[in-house]
């Protein structure tokens, strides 16, 4: 994995992470019912706010000089880390990417975390739990919370585990500097 490097993006990285927000929310589609927009976008409020808000972080995962994901933290000034939104591209999964990425980001914010995701979503399902058990062994919780504003959907899946500075067993993705 030496090719594979995660840095917090920033405004010039914007473009990008639209493109790559594009395909998360076109998978996100199938499990959502969720259509495009008129114009072939899709809902991209939380897209902005991770680069606007003080309480949220953009990632972006690149392998060499190619995107092959994101992730959009909140949580930042409060007392619980969220993995807001998180992406990795159809090519570069299944390679320990996605895993190495969720480690790292999680290790440069210890605290309290909590990762939601689809039961509907059997990868998802999968990996988080995967995660969970790599970063905190068995110390970790699952909860099923309704989906706010979204009755139609069933409820995601809450992952709740905490870590402390060099708690994780984490070896950090070149940071990009």
């Amino acid at each position: 994995m030496s090719d594979i490097s995660l840095r917090l993006a920033d405004h010039a990285d914007k473009p990008t992470a639209e493109r790559l927000w594009l395909m998360f929310r076109h998978d996100m589609s199938e499990l959502e019912g969720d259509l495009p927009n008129p114009d072939g976008s899709f809902r991209d409020e939380w897209l902005h706010m991770a680069f606007s808000d003080p309480d949220r972080a953009p990632y972006l995962l690149t392998r060499g000089d190619r995107p092959i994901g994101f992730a959009f933290v909140r949580g930042l000034i409060g007392p619980t880390r969220v993995m807001n939104s998180f992406f990795v591209v159809r090519g570069a999964r299944r390679a320990g990417t996605g895993m190495h990425a969720a480690q790292s980001i999680v290790a440069l914010h210890p605290g309290p975390w909590e990762i939601a995701f689809q039961e509907a979503n059997p990868g998802a399902v999968k990996f988080w739990r995967r995660v969970a058990t790599k970063i905190n062994g068995d110390a970790w919780t699952e909860e099923r919370r309704p989906v706010p504003n979204r009755p139609d959907l069933a409820p995601d899946v809450w992952i709740s585990f905490s870590t402390t500075a060099g708690s994780s067993n984490v070896s950090p993705v070149d940071d990009g500097a």
